[in-house]
């Protein structure tokens, strides 16, 4: 029974992070720039509301640790962010940084490079934080691929106006 407590308030913690993220991307989508001023600023007060709600929301399941697990995920979480907080200095290479870091997470054969400094580090943590080191990644991952994808989008619309306000002149 304590590990059915302990595996249900992880998926606790796993839903408050999922329901976070996809308040957050409702706030930054695309569809909210073609909506009536109006319905945006009601569509971003219930989103405002929803996140203030699920932040006063405290799920939290200890770990316990040895000294050098500690020490390794304190070290773990340190690379990634240092590699965050360069993420505006260099969209690309944070990413394809943090590739590296997730291909060192995972069993499957990765696409690109593995950072196998980082691996020995997230090896020496304890299993339930390597779970979350992944996931934490992941969700990186997704939130800068969703972030390329609006620039991309709000390009192709520059475009769009410039080659429009071209024609318009001609």
């Amino acid at each position: 029974r304590v590990e059915a407590f302990r595996d249900a308030a992880s998926a606790m913690e796993q839903e408050k992070e999922t329901l976070l993220e996809m308040i957050h991307n409702i706030q930054n989508s695309q569809d909210m720039r073609h909506i009536s001023e109006g319905e945006r600023e009601e569509l971003n007060l219930t989103a405002n509301r929803l996140m203030g709600r699920t932040l006063t929301v405290e799920v939290s399941v200890e770990t316990i640790r040895n000294a050098q697990q500690q020490e390794s995920l304190l070290h773990a979480t340190k690379m990634i962010d240092e590699i965050v907080n360069k993420l505006l200095d260099d969209l690309e290479d944070a990413k394809i940084r943090l590739m590296s870091l997730y291909g060192a997470c995972t069993s499957d054969v990765p696409a690109g490079p593995i950072d196998q400094k980082f691996q020995s580090v997230v090896i020496g943590c304890a299993i339930e934080d390597q779970k979350k080191i992944k996931r934490r990644l992941e969700t990186l991952l997704r939130n800068l691929e969703n972030s390329e994808k609006s620039i991309t989008l709000l390009e192709h619309q520059k475009s769009s106006v410039r080659q429009s306000c071209n024609t318009k002149q001609d």
